[in-house]
């Protein structure tokens, strides 16, 4: 049965302020979106942590590289060879946004879901893994499918979570410590010196799940001492399709091929194969040559910026964010530990008797804001959080601005005041604008309450 709920007649928006401007120029920063009711509004997209609007330079490498587009390699034909020298170059400049070190070796995936589940294929026969309870899902699924694997609870501060990850280490023999680079729920994280000292003094290697952290700062393999990284370009400001798994060579040239097909051998039989070494071993079958000239030009966008300028531009953002949720009644901001600084720019927050899902519909189809709502992928940290049910998480990226934080902030306290102004039904497990008239653009005129019953209720790939 549906659930109807009936609401306080619409107010308009607040009204535009100027603020910050965007660090980098992405696509799409002027689009407009419908409101239900009536109008059109400049899309304030505050969910780049789930996706990342693409950068304005990357679309023009793509286009710039489309003409060239030819099958990569052992082809003899001129455009082939130069699809070849732009993925392997490609592949060069991934790997050196994140400092890898000389005889490491970058392999190219479809996102970091992807690179995590090839390391687990490489990970030594009998090696076992010890994560932490605050992980995504993609840091945290592989792992249990492989087998001898630890879940470690986490502390209140991080003091407490270093000592209880030391005391654990030196308990038991872990081939790999993976751990998240930034939390996707709160933006926080772990001091990775601390975290990679522990590990080395135990024996074990360390895995970052970098899809939070390195589209938000600098981070070095050779430099932290970390052996592999892994993050999505969806998530750096390219489009969706790529992502890159960067670190040691010989558990990737020992571990079995991850997609058996060609460009992954040396020579094939029908008695045996011949395997090559990473990382074409792991890359059979016709790779993504656009996705990681996407990739790479967003990795050099970033790496570009001035010195501390993304972490200028994230942090008043977020102060402002913050301040203003934590000024209105009822909302709480999450936070995994007490002691922690610096988190990038991810908010998680809930508002007292409010469902998330219905906030977030309310500021979508009223205001043109997106943000997400649920567990993200996170069900352990969520319920280690208190907040089961699930929350609401506002994020940042180089194109945001500071009228988009105050919209949010004033579209969340219009709401407090008076409620939202359409009625909205629950349905297949999503909150809808009833009798919602906006149109899907592309779509076919797809009902929109029908296209998000299908296509609303997972998580985008990481």
């Amino acid at each position: 049965m549906s659930v109807l709920v009936d609401c306080a007649p619409a107010r308009n928006s607040a009204a535009s302020r100027p603020g910050l401007a965007p660090l980098l120029p992405v696509v799409g920063a002027d689009t407009e979106v419908p409101l239900v009711p009536g109008g059109r509004i400049r899309y304030a997209d505050l969910d780049s942590a789930a996706s990342s609007r693409a950068l304005v330079s990357v679309a023009e490498q793509v286009a710039a590289a489309l003409p060239l587009y030819a099958s990569v390699h052992r082809g003899a034909g001129y455009l082939s060879q130069v699809s070849t020298a732009l993925y392997e170059s490609a592949r060069e400049r991934i790997a050196a946004f994140v400092g890898a070190r000389d005889d490491d070796v970058c392999v190219v995936t479809r996102h970091t879901t992807d690179a995590l589940n090839l390391l687990a294929g490489c990970v030594p026969d009998g090696g076992a893994v010890l994560v932490l309870d605050c992980e995504h899902h993609a840091d945290l699924l592989p792992w249990q499918r492989r087998g001898a694997v630890t879940v470690l609870p986490t502390e209140p501060t991080v003091v407490a979570t270093l000592r209880a990850l030391g005391t654990e280490l030196a308990r038991t023999r872990y081939a790999l410590v993976a751990v998240t680079g930034a939390s996707n729920v709160t933006g926080e994280s772990l001091p990775l010196a601390d975290v990679v000292a522990l590990a080395r003094a135990a024996g074990a290697r360390v895995l970052v799940d970098g899809a939070q952290l390195v589209p938000h700062r600098a981070f070095s393999l050779a430099a932290t001492g970390a052996d592999y990284v892994v993050f999505s370009g969806h998530k750096t400001y390219a489009p969706f399709g790529a992502g890159a798994l960067v670190g040691r060579r010989d558990w990737l040239d020992a571990g079995p091929a991850y997609l058996a097909g060609g460009g992954a051998v040396h020579e094939v039989s029908v008695e045996e194969t011949s395997w090559a070494p990473a990382p074409h071993r792991h890359e059979g079958g016709s790779p993504n040559v656009l996705g990681a000239v996407a990739l790479a030009a967003a990795c050099e966008a970033l790496a570009g910026l001035p010195a501390g300028a993304l972490e200028e531009h994230e942090r008043a953002l977020r102060d402002r964010l913050s301040e203003g949720l934590t000024a209105l009644p009822g909302v709480r901001l999450l936070r995994i530990w007490a002691d922690s600084e610096e988190p990038t720019g991810v908010v998680g927050f809930i508002v007292d008797g409010a469902d998330p899902g219905l906030l977030a519909a309310y500021l979508s189809a009223e205001h043109g804001i997106g943000v997400r709502d649920g567990r993200f992928c996170a069900h352990p940290l969520l319920a280690r959080l208190g907040v089961p049910e699930g929350a609401l998480r506002a994020s940042v990226g180089v194109g945001s601005t500071l009228d988009d934080v105050d919209r949010l902030v004033d579209a969340v306290a219009e709401f407090l005041a008076r409620g939202p102004g359409n009625r909205y039904e629950l349905g297949s497990g999503r909150w809808q604008p009833v009798g919602d008239p906006r149109p899907l653009a592309g779509l076919g005129g797809a009902d929109p309450a029908v296209v998000a019953r299908g296509a609303g209720c997972g998580p985008a790939p990481r």
